[in-house]
């Protein structure tokens, strides 16, 4: 469940959800009918659930739950659609989401219409804060789509592109990395209530920061080259215990979608294979690879309470987001926006931290002192997953702009790599 939201004009909320929903739309556009069924492992679903499932939220929770006499679409398509919220009844198992064949793509985009007008008509009637949610919610989506389709298109040997590759501009390497010094002492973290969140981002409390600094670009690809040259894959002192495992038993050498040849590394993306752009941040990381280079560096992973404090009073608005559909990739260091003025530390020195890549932290995901889940099947948003994941921070190239802020958490299992993250370094003082 989202915490309280501020209140929009019926037009601008209008404009928005428009927006929004578009965007789902604009994503699966390039998308035969059997591309949008393709789901290349549990963890990922096929584009085409992702837009019924969206459009499945917002005739459930809102239509449904607040509209007079709306009737269902297709009653049995609850069953299809629902992702995890128990509360809703049984549903398609998560692994199986490749087999829903029907309904057909163009039928899921017939319903997507027909509930946006059912929506838009009453959306003066509707709960604010519930539209909110409904729309952070598809703009999750939106980036797991183009999560999930690099993952698809990834296991086709013809390496397709959905998008052309923009023209290749020759970066230059970011100068060595500079530690910035952190604040100090007791701080605040969680969100203040001002605007949407999550409810897992609050309440905001008091933490103490010890003396730390954070690097102040994040880790590239020309850095992680250097890890895999030391022979940072093959070293057992690196790794935790499980991530050692982990890395043994896939045979796991370099970033995901990365790819060895006579010409060196490329890397798979939404625009095909590309070689490795060495000034890039590196991406698709697990928080085993990521905790492994940052022991080899002679560092450590932030805490999310470290990564917040320096994010505050930045704009979360700046730096490489998703504007629109296309090829979305992490881009240098040089090519990230201009941040606001230092707020307790020397931020105007910091880079990258929002935007481009999500970086892993050293914080399990847990709940916040005084957390409660809200009452009802919304109330499963976040709570129920509060166990054995890791916090990201800081959005990515894939994250729609508009949907981060420095007190989002995000969160995945430490051996998933399949989303954009990455990792910008720590160290004690």
């Amino acid at each position: 469940m989202a915490t309280q939201a501020r209140p929009e004009s019926s037009d601008s909320l209008a404009a928005r959800y428009r927006a929004v929903r578009r965007l789902s739309l604009d994503i699966a556009a390039p998308l035969s009918d059997a591309d949008a069924c393709l789901q290349p492992m549990p963890d990922a679903s096929p584009a085409k659930w992702h837009l019924a499932h969206t459009t499945w939220f917002f005739e459930t929770f809102l239509l449904r739950d607040h509209v007079a006499g709306y009737r269902l679409h297709d009653e049995s398509w609850a069953y299809l659609f629902n992702s995890y919220y128990e509360g809703e009844g049984e549903r398609h198992p998560r692994a199986r989401r490749g087999m829903i064949s029907r309904p057909s793509l163009d039928e899921v985009r017939a319903w997507r219409a027909i509930a946006d007008a059912a929506m838009l008509d009453a959306l003066d009637d509707l709960p604010a804060e519930l539209i909110l949610l409904g729309l952070n919610h598809e703009q999750q989506h939106q980036e797991l789509m183009l999560m999930d389709l690099t993952a698809a298109f990834a296991e086709n040997v013809l390496h397709p592109a959905i998008w052309p590759a923009a023209p290749r501009v020759p970066s230059a390497l970011p100068p060595a990395l500079q530690w910035v010094e952190g604040r100090e002492g007791i701080a605040e973290i969680g969100h203040d209530g001002a605007g949407f969140a999550f409810d897992c981002e609050g309440p905001r409390h008091k933490i103490f920061l010890h003396p730390h600094a954070l690097g102040d670009r994040l880790v590239t690809n020309a850095d992680w080259l250097g890890f895999i040259a030391d022979g940072g894959y093959a070293n057992p002192l690196l790794w935790l215990s499980d991530g050692w495992t982990w890395v043994k038993e896939n045979g796991i050498e370099a970033p995901l979608y990365w790819l060895r040849g006579e010409g060196g590394w490329s890397r798979f993306g939404l625009d095909g294979l590309q070689p490795v752009d060495l000034a890039e941040p590196v991406c698709h990381l697990s928080y085993y690879e990521a905790d492994a280079y940052a022991r080899w560096a002679g560092a450590r992973l932030p805490t999310e309470a470290e990564w917040e404090v320096a994010a505050e009073g930045l704009d979360p608005d700046s730096g490489n987001q998703l504007d629109a559909a296309g090829p979305v990739r992490p881009l240098p260091a040089e090519g990230a926006g201009p941040f606001d003025a230092a707020c307790g530390v020397a931020q105007d020195r910091l880079r990258q931290l929002f935007g481009d890549v999500w970086e892993w932290t050293g914080s399990a995901y847990l709940p916040y002192p005084g957390f409660a889940p809200a009452a009802g099947a919304v109330g499963e948003y976040n709570g129920k997953f509060m166990c054995a994941q890791m916090v990201l921070r800081g959005g990515c190239c894939a994250t729609p702009r508009g949907h981060a802020r420095a007190s989002y958490r995000n969160f995945f299992y430490p051996h998933q790599r399949w989303m954009y993250s990455g990792l910008r370094l720590a160290r004690d003082l």
